[in-house]
Order: structure tokens, then sequence, then C-alpha cells
């Protein structure tokens, strides 16, 4: 049973830094890319990064490039998202998300609010 708990949000101010971290369970983590993704209020959810199964490659949305770094532990089944320069738009429920084997599991997100 595919399992992501995230972890690492919180309330920072505008200008901030925060590292989210997402520990995953059931599955071969490193045969698998990882992602991950953020919903605000009214919005729909849209992808902010993903990484190749050996962290070689990565993608980031238009919005937080140069500020978000998407990396990956193998030996820890862990993956990290470092945000920083935080802006309010930033606010947020943030998700990890895999598909494995065709079929795209979610952890049950973290709250990161940017805020003075």
């Amino acid at each position: 049973q595919v399992r992501l708990v995230e972890s690492g949000g919180g309330l920072v101010q505008p200008g901030g830094s925060l590292r989210l971290s997402c520990a995953a369970s059931g599955f071969t983590f490193r045969a698998y890319v990882m992602s991950w993704y953020r919903q605000a209020p009214g919005n729909e959810r849209e992808l902010v990064a993903d990484i190749s199964q050996t962290g070689g490659s990565t993608t980031y949305a238009d919005s937080v490039k140069g500020r978000f770094t998407i990396s990956r532990d193998n030996a820890k089944n862990t993956v990290y998202l470092q945000m920083n320069s935080l802006k309010p738009d930033d606010t947020a429920v943030y998700y990890c998300s895999a598909a494995v084997v065709g079929i795209r599991s979610w952890g049950q997100g973290t709250q990161v609010t940017v805020s003075s």
C-alpha cells in the first residue's frame, strides 16, 4: 500500500524559507518519479515540481523557478522541496505525489502560509 506523509509546512513571512519533506513507503521509491503539487483555496491543484528516479532531472512550474528546489534521497525514501523567497501567492496546501503502476497516489498535504 502506497503511503506518502508530508511534513515541514507552517507560517512564514514573505521572503522566508521552508523545507518540506515527504516520507514514502509501500512501493519501490527509487523506481518512480516523485512530484510536489499545491492547491490554494478556490484553485485547482497544480504541479509545482517533479524529479526523476535518480534525481538527475527536475522540472518546475514557471511560478517557482529559481526559488524552489526539489531533491530526493533514495536511501531514505524521502523527497524534499526547499522553498526560498516565499511569496503570499505560495500559500497553499502542498501535496507529495507519485504515479505507481499508473495510479496516482497523494499524501495528506501540509499547509504553507506566507503572511506578515
